[in-house]
């Protein structure tokens, strides 16, 4: 043991100096402290000196204490809580070798205290009391000295992360969320004008999208602020429209004071769709006494509203129209029409769907050629004359290929004049439309404005290309002229024909996808054996190789147009049977 009383006099002096200093080279920050020992080399020894020195006087102090208090719980905490302290938690650095400083000296114990030893005399609930709160005490003293310390270490100054600012709360837009266009019923809508009334930023913004959607093509939107009080005060001065569409908001009394004030000045033919955030079976029920067409609870997609539209001025007992599914090549020579036609064979034999295959190539179009079937001028005919054009006289030029698969082929030839107005077009796409439930379009290479018209307005859109440079520049400009035109609609469809020529540099997969955002949907490959026999034999390749890869890949891509799965199994083949023999 050491220390007489003059010594631990002396080594509390050494503290204060300490302590005094250290004080003083805490009030530094990092680059004065660095200046100094770059002025001054001996003062990191110094410095180092004094920690060792006062690290030996707190081990002694230690040593001592052991020895004079009893064992106790409390004892074996202190020396724990010594231990834990050897290793910065927060920086993961080892700390300086410090122990707890020295508690008083045992001279400075007062002689009236009872002896330690005589345990007999002490009640353990009070020793632990007393000696807890000593502890405590001096655990505050040995946590401001590793403090000190510890900005006196010479490793490299560890950079706390600066304190983050206080988060903020906005207010995020809602997102526009996705809507199955398929339980909607989405029909184009009529020439009529709708004047809007909104009050939010959010119905706003979904008008905004659905009179730029493709089936309001011929509908003229207007977009007004307010609600159906601003509505009466327009429509005092002014004939009302077609349509109105009111957002009516939380405030069902006010919505309704605003019609009643609306009706005097309304057209009788004039309808009223209201839009509001109140799910209220008894506010529908006043809305629709009021002569309200309809109510939409908080729409979520423009689809929504294109579809409420759509129900008011759809013939009910009019027959569902059938899909469209336009295909158009990214350049001449691709495949575009093999694939078109192959696709429109596999709708109607493996998906028994009735089916009407378009040759829109009026001069040079093959669908003819690929069924065995002669050119006819029915089409352009139709085409001359729409207005003529009726379900007796369509059934008349349609050809009949299989019992489910029909062709409006192209004349095939070049002294007519094919410069038609865009809306011919239309008039006997809607005309075939309603004839069956798939109307596939074969596209020629050609860009005009009634071309342009007919893949934007196709429920499908097929591109097919080659894996060369020419092929993806242009599906890279396709892709973008139909996603800008169609915003509500699902992207087109990607087809890479003939990969895998021999010999033959390609532009990968993963590149288109890359620059168009679309994956291919399928790979047909390089099989100019199975394609060449099937064209010979005006076939298709579904049916000359049905076991095919090529095959495989029309399938599934009558599967995605459809949404159903192939799962029809093949039939008994005579045909396949009798070349077996042979």
């Amino acid at each position: 043991m050491t220390g007489s009383p003059v010594n631990a006099k002396e080594e509390t002096d050494e503290e204060l100096d300490l302590d005094f200093e250290l004080d003083d080279l805490d009030a530094l920050d990092d680059e004065e402290l660095q200046r100094l020992l770059e002025q001054d080399p001996a003062l990191e020894a110094e410095l180092r000196a004094i920690e060792e020195q006062e690290a030996a006087a707190a081990e002694a102090a230690a040593i001592q204490t052991d020895a004079a208090l009893p064992e106790t719980d409390a004892a074996e905490d202190f020396v724990d809580d010594e231990e834990t302290g050897a290793v910065d938690t927060e920086t993961g650095l080892t700390a300086l070798p410090v122990e707890t400083p020295p508690p008083a000296s045992f001279d400075d114990v007062d002689e009236d205290a009872p002896d330690p030893d005589d345990t007999a005399e002490f009640d353990d609930a009070d020793i632990s009391d007393d000696f807890d709160a000593e502890i405590e005490a001096e655990d505050e003293d040995t946590d401001e000295l590793v403090d000190d310390l510890a900005d006196l270490s010479f490793a490299p100054p560890v950079v706390e992360p600066e304190a983050s600012p206080p988060a903020t709360v906005e207010m995020v837009e809602e997102e526009v969320e996705d809507v199955d266009p398929s339980q909607l019923r989405l029909v184009p809508i009529p020439r009529i004008n709708i004047h809007a009334f909104c009050s939010s930023d959010r119905i706003t913004s979904l008008i905004e999208q659905a009179s730029q959607d493709r089936r309001l093509a011929k509908a003229h939107v207007t977009i007004h602020s307010g609600d159906a009080e601003r509505a009466a005060e327009i429509y005092a001065n002014e004939a009302s429209p077609n349509l109105i569409i009111i957002e009516g908001g939380t405030d069902s009394k006010a919505l309704l004071r605003g019609l009643d004030h609306l009706a005097n000045f309304c057209d009788p033919s004039t309808r009223v769709i209201c839009v509001g955030d109140l799910n209220d079976i008894r506010l529908y029920r006043e809305l629709m006494d009021r002569g309200v067409s309809d109510y939409l609870v908080l729409p979520r997609s423009p689809l929504q509203i294109i579809s409420s539209i759509g129900e008011l001025y759809a013939d009910p007992d009019a027959p569902a129209v059938g899909k469209t599914y336009v295909f158009v090549g990214a350049r001449g020579g691709v495949g575009s029409s093999t694939v078109c036609h192959n696709v429109a064979w596999g709708l109607a034999q493996d998906f028994l769907s009735d089916t009407v295959l378009l040759d829109l190539d009026l001069p040079f179009g093959t669908a003819s050629l690929d069924f065995e079937h002669d050119p006819s001028q029915g089409l352009a005919e139709a085409l001359s004359a729409p207005e003529r054009l009726d379900d007796v006289l369509l059934d008349r030029l349609l050809q009949k290929c299989t019992d489910r698969l029909s062709l409006f082929v192209a004349p095939n030839l070049l002294d007519l004049d094919y410069d038609l107005p865009a809306e011919s077009f239309e008039m006997v796409i809607e005309m075939v439309r309603k004839t069956a439930p798939s109307v596939v379009i074969d596209m020629p290479h050609l860009w005009s404005d009634w071309a342009r018209q007919t893949i934007q307005s196709a429920d499908e859109i097929v591109i097919t290309a080659t894996p060369d440079l020419a092929s993806f520049r242009n599906a890279k400009n396709l892709v973008e002229s139909v996603k800008a035109q169609r915003t509500n609609d699902s992207q087109p469809i990607l087809v890479l024909n003939q990969v895998g020529v021999p010999k033959r540099p390609e532009v990968p997969a993963e590149q288109f996808e890359e620059a168009l955002g679309i994956a291919p949907l399928v790979s047909i490959p390089w099989d100019p054996v199975a394609f060449g026999t099937a064209a010979t034999n005006a076939e298709a390749l579904l049916e000359a190789a049905p076991k095919s890869k090529a095959s495989a890949a029309c399938r599934q891509l009558a599967s995605r147009l459809t949404g159903r799965e192939h799962t029809q199994s093949q039939g008994f083949s005579l045909k396949s049977l009798f070349s077996k023999k042979g």
